[in-house]
């Protein structure tokens, strides 16, 4: 499997003009502002989703001013709702670094979350980008339902499986969707053509979530044994719901009683990753997984084959198959 770097390599000065023009927009004369963005731009990911947006530009046409502007719009987005969930997690760490709640306390966080929502926002409104604004402006309103219907759903561990894919499209996959979505628009008029780029990145954020599931079972903690993060975080996983619809309404019982508990240990964590990888979740999630990414890749194939599309599968193929 190719690494991001080597994907990175053929657009790799177009990322560099993405980046000036990022830096450019995110700059502010507020002092503490322009610290903490600084600060921000240094704790930089892997940069997925500005590649994405440059990719689905080329499939349909040429990288331009637009195309920065709507890989900026995304990235903006995407940092803002990680500051705000850094706060409702009450979460100190992000990517290794303090997050910006732990540095500043959560009223600056928040603060700084808007102000990156609402500076992605006036950057597409100032050169008339109605049609990237809507694009995110859509992503916005679903990662927030979906944040608040599994918070609503926790409460009471009812999540069936159509309520889990609801959730994950809106919460997940919607950022993903409209990183393929503005992309597109941002050199196409064509609203088909751009829909259906769209829905490429909708089913393929659909399967970096359930990968994303399936690491809380993989990932292995300093005793040794699987992290079991989302177990203790109440959160109904596809591996879980699986499990729950498979066993005996006893042990359905059983395992609800143990993840209702206020304060989860080790053994209670164990008892229910123990039945979980004993009912076939994990098989039946990996299956799901990979049904979401075919139905991607195959929408794909219908495009004329070039450099992009193939650099869109990688990306893709990397989502499903990444170790972190």
């Amino acid at each position: 499997m190719e690494s991001l770097s080597q994907i990175k390599k053929p657009i790799a000065q177009e990322l560099k003009a993405f980046n000036k023009f990022f830096n450019s927009v995110a700059k502010s004369n507020v002092a503490l502002l322009d610290v903490i963005m600084k600060y921000i731009l240094k704790a930089k990911g892997k940069q997925m989703r500005p590649m994405v947006v440059l990719y689905s530009a080329r499939l349909l046409g040429h990288i331009n001013e637009t195309t920065y502007r709507a890989a900026t719009l995304i990235e903006l987005l995407h940092t803002a709702t990680l500051v705000h969930d850094d706060v409702v997690d009450d979460s100190h760490k992000r990517r290794g670094m303090f997050s910006i709640n732990a540095l500043w306390k959560n009223k600056i966080a928040v603060l700084v979350g808007d102000y990156l929502l609402s500076r992605g926002m006036l950057t597409a409104l100032e050169s008339k980008d109605y049609e990237l604004l809507e694009i995110v402006s859509r992503a916005v309103k679903d990662m927030s339902e979906g944040e608040l219907l599994q918070m609503e759903k926790a409460r009471k561990l009812d999540i069936d499986e159509s309520i889990y894919f609801e959730i994950i499209q809106k919460k997940t996959a919607s950022l993903l969707a409209s990183s393929f979505g503005a992309g597109a628009a941002s050199v196409s008029s064509d609203s088909a053509q751009i829909e259906k780029i769209r829905q490429i990145g909708e089913w393929a954020g659909i399967a970096f979530q359930i990968k994303d599931d399936l690491f809380d079972y993989q990932k292995i903690n300093f005793t040794g044994k699987p992290s079991g993060t989302d177990i203790k975080e109440k959160k109904m996983t596809l591996p879980l719901i699986y499990t729950l619809n498979k066993i005996s309404t006893g042990e359905k019982r059983k395992i609800i009683r143990v993840m209702k508990k206020r304060n989860l240990n080790s053994s209670d964590i164990a008892s229910v990753m123990e039945k979980v990888n004993g009912s076939g979740g994990i098989e039946y999630a990996n299956k799901k997984m990979l049904e979401y990414k075919e139905k991607a890749i195959n929408m794909l194939n219908e495009f004329p084959e070039n450099e992009a599309r193939e650099a869109l599968k990688t990306i893709i193929d990397y989502s499903v198959n990444r170790q972190k």
